[in-house]
């Protein structure tokens, strides 16, 4: 079920950022032959004016095929109305929108998706006096080797168990007392994680608490969340905090991580390939609708960034040669600039194999 979210998340993503190439080129008067949903082989598909809408049997994203892109549909001595209409053959910032346009609306989609979220109900920690009845009670941490430490971070307590006493969606308050009452005496938590229902015994015990060392607890920090709903334009304006905010997080930190990489120093541990992030997919799809949301619009925001790089075969690479052509007022020869792309390509897929290679070696 993982892989099937996994590839949904990533056509989706594929055909937003392909869908703003396809209509910047269609509006800046340049010929675009084929819009293909997922990959070849083909499948079927209809012609509308000039271009060809395409489904394809790989459905892991999709392209846009635009006249003249790579100069080679030139050189075969076409109608000079087609010429002119080749993507090479449009001015320079028709060319620079084109490019960026697959970034801007994957920026544009995490805005929606934030925005979305925020409309439907955001989990948020909330004080237990304020709190709603559906509120539940979150263990956000638990310490290691204490008696909670069996029982994952992110679970929500359904009830808590001592003796005669039984407590259904307890506040921190209630399971602080019932913890304090049973004393060395063991307690059951019933804790639900991954919609999964599960039980727990613990005994507490003296000392883990800093500054109260008489006092019993299990070890476990908890907090009262509660789903909250934001009107229409709330969540359109902490949609766009959202997402510029994780635009700027996600830049600093890969600008940080190719800043160590060129003096030797980086950590690649935590870099998550395809395999990594089906697993992540696959937790977020268990948390609910918003968590699967909010995580697509990270991943949205990644593909951005990523696709900006100023790195052969990407989004930016392209652009850098479209600003060289724009000050040498000279283009850039066809067979140069695809041997440079294919070499991008290249080294780009090598680092996906090393990244999807470290992905098998933490799930081993």
């Amino acid at each position: 079920m993982s892989i099937l979210i996994f590839l949904l998340v990533l056509f989706i993503l594929v055909l937003v950022h392909e869908w703003g190439h396809f209509i910047v080129a269609k509006k800046t008067g340049m010929r675009v032959d084929e819009f293909g949903i997922g990959f070849p082989p083909k499948l079927f598909g209809f012609k509308k004016g000039e271009t060809e809408y395409t489904f394809n049997a790989l459905p892991i994203g999709g392209f846009v095929k635009i006249w003249g892109e790579n100069l080679e549909d030139k050189v075969e001595g076409q109608a000079a109305q087609d010429n002119s209409r080749a993507f090479s053959s449009r001015p320079r910032w028709a060319q620079a929108l084109v490019l960026i346009a697959g970034v801007t609306m994957n920026i544009l989609f995490a805005w929606f998706l934030f925005s979305l979220t925020y409309m439907i109900g955001v989990h948020t920690a909330v004080d237990e006096t304020i709190a709603s009845p559906t509120a539940q009670l979150y263990i956000t941490n638990t310490l290691a080797e204490s008696p909670a430490s069996a029982i994952p971070a992110g679970s929500f307590v359904t009830s808590i168990n001592y003796g005669d006493q039984k407590i259904l969606s307890p506040t921190p308050t209630e399971f602080s007392e019932i913890i304090s009452s049973a004393a060395a005496n063991p307690v059951t938590i019933y804790y639900s994680f991954g919609k999964q229902d599960q039980t727990v015994e613990v005994t507490p015990v003296q000392g883990l608490i800093e500054g109260d060392a008489e006092r019993f607890a299990v070890g476990a920090s908890l907090t009262m969340v509660d789903v909250i709903k934001q009107p229409f334009f709330s969540a359109i304006s902490n949609g766009f905090f959202a997402t510029t905010n994780g635009l700027k997080a996600i830049t600093l930190g890969l600008g940080s991580l190719i800043g160590q990489a060129f003096v030797g120093n980086a950590d690649f541990s935590n870099i998550a390939g395809p395999v990594g992030i089906v697993g992540m997919v696959g937790d977020a799809a268990a948390f609910g609708i918003t968590t699967l949301l909010t995580f697509t619009a990270i991943i949205s925001l990644n593909l951005a960034v990523i696709n900006l790089l100023p790195f052969p075969a990407l989004d930016g690479g392209r652009l850098v040669f479209v600003a060289i052509e724009s000050v040498t007022k000279k283009s850039i020869p066809a067979v140069w600039a695809g041997r440079v792309n294919l070499v991008g390509f290249a080294i780009l897929m090598l680092l996906m194999i090393a990244v999807t290679y470290n992905d098998i070696l933490r799930l081993l």
